[in-house]
């Protein structure tokens, strides 16, 4: 759960700005406090809602078609209800927009939310994703748009060009849905519509860092308005996107994933100029991560509290009493009152784990050394993690070039590895009362992890906890690469 800034920095890797963004845009992260006096309208003008439905909503004859693409999961259902039905073509509007809404995200808000959402822009342009999945509308909402386009439906067309994603939800969420629209870029769809947050998770550091804010805030209703119009006007910042590959020895039984990972057909991994060895049957997963991968303890305190929350989710009515559960359930782990010792449940990483990077314009992984009494280690692409602290903490230029290290942006190409000791630590780091363990600053990662005594490792993405299980025999590769094209967020701010 982490947050960032949007910038140039020396060393950073190539990739277009879209077009009209003239330079990449620093935005801080917001305290909760600031953003509910925000969304009560104590800084800002009163939006007419006839205004805004206006601006983002789109000819009914499209919303059926697209509708119905969906529903049928075929493009060409989507162009015979336009061939059949009232066609009266109509302009589109100023800023085309869809929402996805976690239903589930934010106590019992989701569910309310979904329905003033769809009261402001229509229903057919609110999908609940635990009925409507971000790549159903890929794959087929939006190739009957551009089937449309194709047809000669310049309304269709435009609708296409100017389309705006929002997002409401955690971080987790807002990930599966930019992971379907990088599919975008692989069937060279372009373009790819640019995504905003209305933060419905506990964490919400992505949208902490592109000024959504930190939480739905208390005048929640005025608050909505305010976030689809924020969207209309918001500038477009670029967000790197790594590709995670885990690949281990093949197993009888697949592991229980998160949505934003999956069993991968074809492996991507090479042990080519690499001292590890895989068995004769391997088996990959894989996804896209936004905000940061950690493996340890601080991933397995994450995994409990996510069991627990599914097992009783009457504890879980907001992001207020999930940090107070998450806060007592840490302290329950061991990871405040025990040190790193020979049990293997409570040693360093250093003792299953080796770490390898690639440097900037490198080919060749150099091995990284895991300080002894590291017990979590967390690959960072935003400035924040964890509600919105900053891990990495503003090293000076001096300290920044006797390491080697470069000043730290979510666009530039790198990613910043940094250890928790114990829970100590980390308590004082999230307090910004001293920095993380610095480790490295990377262009690509590779994890070399070999179990022993250790049956299994916690590993988390951008929120979202799994249990990785380990072989005594045989490694398990965890390798993380930027993936070549840049995700297009909005500006809230």
């Amino acid at each position: 759960m982490s947050s960032a800034a949007v910038g140039d920095r020396e060393g950073r890797q190539g990739g277009e700005s879209p077009e009209g963004d003239k330079a990449t845009t620093t935005i801080a992260a917001r305290s909760s406090i600031v953003d509910s006096l925000r969304g009560c309208g104590i800084s800002g003008i009163r939006i007419d809602k006839e205004e805004l439905r206006r601006k983002i909503l789109m000819p009914e004859y499209l919303r059926v078609a697209m509708s119905e693409a969906i529903r049928a999961k075929d493009p060409d259902a989507g162009v015979e209800a336009w061939r059949g039905g009232d066609r009266q073509e109509d302009h589109a509007p100023e800023a085309p927009m869809v929402v996805f809404v976690n239903s589930r995200s934010g106590g019992r808000l989701g569910h309310v939310l979904k329905a003033r959402l769809q009261e402001l822009m229509g229903e057919e342009q609110v999908f609940d994703l635990s009925l409507v999945k971000p790549s159903g509308f890929v794959q087929h909402g939006l190739a009957c748009l551009e089937r449309l386009a194709d047809l000669g439906d310049n309304c269709a067309k435009v609708t296409r060009e100017k389309l705006k994603i929002m997002v409401a939800g955690g971080d987790g969420t807002v990930g599966w849905v930019l992971g379907s629209l990088s599919e975008l870029h692989a069937q060279s769809r372009k373009p790819v519509p640019p995504t905003g947050i209305i933060p419905l998770g506990t964490g919400n550091d992505l949208s902490r860092s592109f000024g959504w804010g930190g939480s739905v805030p208390f005048g929640w209703k005025s608050a909505v308005k305010r976030s689809l119009q924020r969207a209309i006007t918001g500038s477009i910042c670029r967000l790197d996107s790594w590709k995670i590959e885990v690949t281990m020895p093949a197993g009888e039984e697949k592991m229980q994933l998160p949505h934003s990972l999956q069993y991968s057909e074809e492996s991507t991994f090479s042990l080519e100029n690499f001292d590890g060895e895989l068995p004769d049957k391997v088996a990959s997963i894989d996804g896209v991560l936004y905000n940061y991968f950690s493996i340890g303890m601080d991933a397995q305190i994450a995994y409990g509290f996510h069991h627990l929350r599914n097992e009783k989710p009457y504890l879980a009515q907001g992001p207020l009493s999930n940090k107070l559960i998450y806060s007592a359930y840490t302290c329950t782990q061991g990871w405040f009152l025990t040190p790193c010792i020979n049990n293997p449940s409570l040693r360093g990483l250093r003792n299953i784990l080796r770490l390898f990077i690639k440097r900037v314009n490198c080919s060749d992984w150099e091995e990284i050394r895991i300080p002894s009494s590291v017990r979590a280690i967390v690959a960072l692409n935003l400035h924040n993690y964890a509600s919105g602290r900053n891990p990495w903490g503003h090293p000076k230029p001096d300290y920044l070039e006797k390491k080697g290290f470069v000043e730290a942006h979510v666009d530039d190409g790198l990613i910043e590895i940094f250890g928790l000791k114990q829970g100590w630590h980390a308590s004082f780091v999230m307090v910004d009362l001293i920095s993380a363990k610095h480790i490295a600053q990377a262009a690509a990662v590779r994890l070399e992890i070999r179990g022993g005594q250790w049956k299994e490792a916690f590993m988390q993405m951008d929120g979202e906890p799994w249990k990785q299980p380990l072989s005594e025999e045989h490694s398990t590769f965890v390798e993380i690469k930027r993936v070549p094209h840049h995700s297009l967020m909005l500006n809230g701010d």
